[in-house]
Formats: structure tokens, C-alpha cells, sequence
């Protein structure tokens, strides 16, 4: 009787397991350029997805992307629209790998289109074209998620968990940023450091990532006003780039930016970025409570992940203690995790693994130190409901 009980109870175990019907998830890429090879690469690891077309501006670099990577049968289009107008792909999924002022206008098509969204970082260039892509995530009922793969570092992780577990009281002040001594991204073209394609620089870049790290840890409390500054020194300089000083004719954006944010809860955020500075670090991320305090060391290059060890400073039996959390070994691929979490949605009709209820207030911050940068003086950060 025994047995039969245990027998039966396995099966019910069986029967309320998922069972793959075999279907892939039909994916399409949008902009070919060198961080859609990332995400091809790790797509073809995944037995349950098929890239079924690929898009790009430039003619025929679609069709040499295709077979540069192995990817038999799939459709090449001149544009995202071309592509999102072919109901014979019945898409799940785009990934858009775009340059940053077309993120929006791709990513609105697509969900307009019923098409769920990997939509790289960041977000867009400005507030207003944010909250036009969560309008159209509204009204579609489509998943978006966006690109910040460092959210699935163990280590990244580790920060939220310190600032969950109360150890460090109420959060009052933090400082953040990084960059690098010399990094303008002009080995991939210059579409990065043009404005009418990048819009943004070293802010949009690396930036959005610095300040997911801190604002993710502390639930992403709301901005309310922020003094910004901006500068392109290096940039214009025609020396930065040997071989190619016309470079720096065509600089449009930032490569270094700072802002001094007031957040809800009032909390202070002292922020700064750089593509290029004459400084190895303009700081370790330090994250101030009133029970205690978080040292985050810097990168040389912002990798995704901490620069090691982190110190916990508190006081404890009224001795004053400094605890080193040790780095957590990690093997994976923050990228596949990043492309896996957004098929794994698809499949299972979730939510966006990285949602921009969130990523809109990291946009909100960006945008409010360009915007102050440029009227020089402080500014209200006012974000729409939508």
C-alpha cells in the first residue's frame, strides 16, 4: 500500500512538471553591428531559440552577419520595419542591438507590432522617449526588458542583499561611478561618439550601468532634482585618436559627466563617469547608512561586476569593526543570463526580467544631467505616470 502511495505521489510530481511541446522562440536581430555578436553567440547556445531574421541600415552587412555566424534560412532586411511588416517571421522576440537614438523608435515598433523586446542599454537617449517606449509596452501588453546584464553578477547581488538585510541602517549618502583613464569606443566606428547616433556618451554607455548598481541596491527610489555637468575635452582633442584625428571633428557627446542627485527618502546620490580622465578611478562606490557603511572598489574598466573585495564598516559592542566580504566566484556568462532570462519570459508568459519601471528612473537621471549641463543650473526630475 506503502509503495503504491509513494508511486502515485511521484506521478503527480511528473504530471505537474513542464513539458516542452518542442516549439522555438522565434528571434530577430535589429542592428548587426559588434555587440549583436554577443548576443548571437549566445542565443545559438540555447537548443529552444531560432534567429529567423536579422536587420541592418548597411546594405548587405545583415546577409555577411548571417553567414559570418552560421545562421541558415534567415531572412535579411534594410530596416526594422521591413523586418516587424513580414507577418510570414511571426516573431517572439527581437533583440534590438541598434545605436542609441534609434533604441526607441525600434523598440515602439516591435511592441507595436506584438513582438516582445531585448532592448540593449540604455534605455534611449532622453526622458520623453522613455516614456513613450513604456506607453507603448502599456498598450501592448508586450514584454520589454532592457540590457543590464551586471544585475546577474553573484557579487552585484551581494550589494542588494547588505542593503536588504538592514545592516546598514537608513541609507543617507552614496557616491558612485567609475570609467576609464583612456576608453572613447572608437575602435567599433564612431557611432558611439556622434551625436545624431549616439546622443549620449560615457553617461549612456557605462554610466547607466554605475548607477543601476547603487539605485537597484536601494529599490530604486525616485529622483527630484539634480545639478549636472558634462564635458568632451578629450574627445575633441585631435591627438586622443592616431591615425584618425577627424575624430574629433565628429565628437558630439560626453566623455566625462557628474551629477549630484536628491532622491526620494532623502538620500543623496554624488555621481561621475568618464570614458577618459586623467586618473586611474574618480572613486570607489561608497554606500553611507547610519548603522553602517559599504565600500564597493572600483574597476579600471567598468566590467559588470566589483573590483574586489568589498569592506562593511560598523560598530559593534561599541568597538568599530571593518568586516571584507570575499569575492564570490562566478564561472557563468552574465550575457547568457541576461538573453536566457528573456527567452525563459517569453516561454512562460512573465514578467521583464529587467523592467523599465525601474530603467525609467535610471533615464530620468541621465537625462537630468545633460539637461543641467546644458542650462547650468539645478533642475526638478519629474517623471510621467504612465
Amino acid at each position: 500500500m506503502a509503495d503504491n502511495i509513494l508511486d502515485r505521489f511521484d506521478a503527480i510530481i511528473e504530471d505537474d512538471k513542464k513539458v516542452s511541446d518542442g516549439k522555438k522562440v522565434r528571434i530577430g536581430l535589429i542592428g548587426t553591428g559588434w555587440i549583436c555578436e554577443a548576443h548571437i553567440l549566445n542565443y545559438q547556445k540555447f537548443d529552444d531559440v531560432e534567429i529567423v531574421a536579422c536587420a541592418d541600415l548597411v546594405p548587405g552587412k545583415a546577409e555577411a552577419f548571417c553567414k559570418k555566424f552560421g545562421i541558415e534560412g534567415a531572412k535579411c532586411y534594410l530596416s526594422h520595419k521591413e523586418m516587424l511588416d513580414d507577418e510570414s517571421l511571426q516573431l517572439d522576440g527581437v533583440s534590438i542591438c541598434t545605436y542609441n537614438c534609434t533604441h526607441a523608435e525600434c523598440a515602439i515598433y516591435a511592441l507595436n507590432k506584438g513582438v516582445n523586446v531585448m532592448l540593449e542599454k540604455p534605455m534611449c537617449v532622453t526622458l520623453e522617449e522613455g516614456i513613450e517606449i513604456m506607453k507603448a509596452e502599456k498598450a501592448s501588453g508586450k514584454i520589454i526588458t532592457i540590457g543590464f546584464q551586471p544585475r546577474l553578477d553573484p557579487n552585484m547581488q551581494m550589494i542588494k542583499k547588505i542593503v536588504d538585510s538592514g545592516v546598514l541602517g537608513k541609507i543617507y549618502y552614496i557616491q558612485t561611478g567609475g570609467g576609464r583613464r583612456r576608453g572613447i569606443p572608437t575602435p567599433y566606428g564612431t557611432t558611439f561618439i556622434e551625436k545624431e547616433t549616439g546622443g549620449i556618451g560615457a553617461l549612456g554607455d557605462i554610466g547607466c550601468y554605475s548607477l543601476d548598481m547603487v539605485l537597484n541596491a536601494i529599490g530604486y527610489p525616485k529622483p527630484l532634482t539634480v545639478t549636472g555637468y558634462k564635458s568632451d575635452f578629450f574627445g575633441k582633442r585631435p591627438d586622443y585618436y592616431p591615425g584618425h584625428p577627424e575624430y574629433a571633428e565628429k565628437f558630439g557627446v560626453d566623455d566625462f559627466a557628474a551629477g549630484f542627485i536628491r532622491l526620494e527618502d532623502d538620500i543623496i546620490l554624488d555621481f561621475r563617469i568618464a570614458w577618459a580622465m586623467n586618473i586611474n578611478t574618480p572613486g570607489d562606490t561608497i554606500i553611507l547608512g547610519t548603522e553602517g557603511g559599504l565600500r564597493i572598489p572600483s574597476t579600471d574598466c567598468w566590467n559588470g561586476s566589483v573590483g574586489g573585495p568589498m569592506t562593511l564598516y560598523r560598530e559593534l559592542c561599541g568597538v568599530q569593526t571593518d568586516t571584507e566580504i570575499p569575492i564570490i566566484p562566478f564561472n557563468g556568462d552574465r550575457f547568457e543570463l541576461k538573453l536566457r532570462s528573456f527567452v525563459d519570459a517569453i516561454k512562460e508568459g512573465g514578467t521583464a526580467p529587467v523592467p523599465t519601471s525601474q530603467i525609467i528612473i535610471n533615464q530620468a537621471i541621465l537625462d537630468g544631467i545633460c539637461k543641467s549641463a546644458e542650462c547650468g543650473h539645478e533642475l526638478e526630475i519629474t517623471i510621467p505616470e504612465v
